[in-house]
C-alpha cells in the first residue's frame, strides 16, 4: 500500500504552496459524518478536494456487487483530482470528516498558469504508481506480507510512536483482497509475535521494525 502524498510533498514537484493558497481562498469547508458519501462513482468531476481533519476511503463497485478499496486520504492530502470528466471511485468519510472543497474551474483560473494541469498530472502520475505497487501487493504478497505492507506503510507515515489505525477490518480486507478473518488472522499473529502491539482495535504500536520491514519488503 502506498498512502496518497500530502499536497506539499516535495515529490510532487509543482509549486504547492500556491495551490494550497488558492484553496485556501476559495475553498469552502464542508463536514461529513463517518461512512456519508463526498462523491459518487462516475459523477461528474467537477470539483476538487482536500482533506482537513480525518480520513477519506476511495472505493468502487464491482457490477457483481463486490468492492474495491482504492486509497485512504488522510489531513493535507488532496483528492478528487483526475484526468478524465467523470470520478473512477467513490469517496465516503471514514470518520467524521472536515474536507475543503473548491471548484476546478475557479482554481484554474485564480492558480498560476499550468498549475491545475501539473497538479493533474501528477496526481495521475501519483495514482499509476499507487496502482502499481497495489496489482504487486494483490498479486505476489503472502496474506502476512500484505498485512505488514499496510501497517508498515501506516507507521511510515506517522510520526507519533502510538498510531491511529482508523479504518475498520473490513476496509483493510477490501483494500488488501483478503477476507476480513484473513485479516484478523493476520494482526493476532503479528501481535502474538509480539512485532506489533495493539492497545485498541483502532491504535497500535511497532515493536519490532526490522520484523515487519521484513515481511514488508
Amino acid at each position: 500500500m502506498t498512502l496518497a502524498y500530502p499536497l506539499d510533498d516535495a515529490r510532487t514537484g509543482i509549486r504547492s504552496h500556491n495551490l494550497t493558497e488558492v484553496m485556501d481562498r476559495l475553498g469552502v469547508r464542508m463536514t461529513f459524518a463517518k461512512d456519508e458519501e463526498v462523491y459518487a462513482q462516475e459523477e461528474d468531476a467537477d470539483l476538487i478536494y482536500r482533506v482537513v481533519e480525518g480520513v477519506v476511503r476511495t472505493t468502487r463497485l464491482l457490477s457483481d456487487g463486490r468492492r474495491q478499496v482504492g486509497d485512504f486520504y488522510q489531513a493535507g492530502d488532496l483528492f478528487g483530482l483526475e484526468v478524465g470528466a467523470q470520478h473512477r471511485y467513490s469517496a465516503e468519510a471514514l470518520c467524521d470528516c472536515t474536507i475543503q472543497v473548491v471548484k476546478r474551474s475557479s482554481l484554474k483560473a485564480q492558480a498560476d498558469e499550468g498549475e491545475l494541469d501539473r497538479a493533474i498530472w501528477e496526481a495521475a502520475c501519483r495514482d499509476l504508481e499507487r496502482a502499481q505497487d497495489h496489482v504487486l501487493l494483490l498479486g505476489r504478497k503472502t496474506a502476512a506480507e500484505k498485512v505488514a505492507t499496510f501497517l508498515m506503510d501506516l507507521a511510515s507515515r506517522g510520526e507519533a510512536e502510538a498510531i491511529a489505525l482508523p479504518m475498520g477490518r473490513q476496509d483493510i480486507a477490501d483494500y488488501l483482497g483478503l477476507t476480513i478473518e484473513t485479516v484478523s488472522r493476520m494482526l493476532t499473529q503479528l501481535q502474538s509475535s509480539k512485532v506489533v502491539e495493539f492497545a485498541s482495535c483502532r491504535q497500535f504500536r511497532v515493536r519490532k521494525w526490522d520484523v515487519l520491514e521484513r515481511l514488508a519488503a
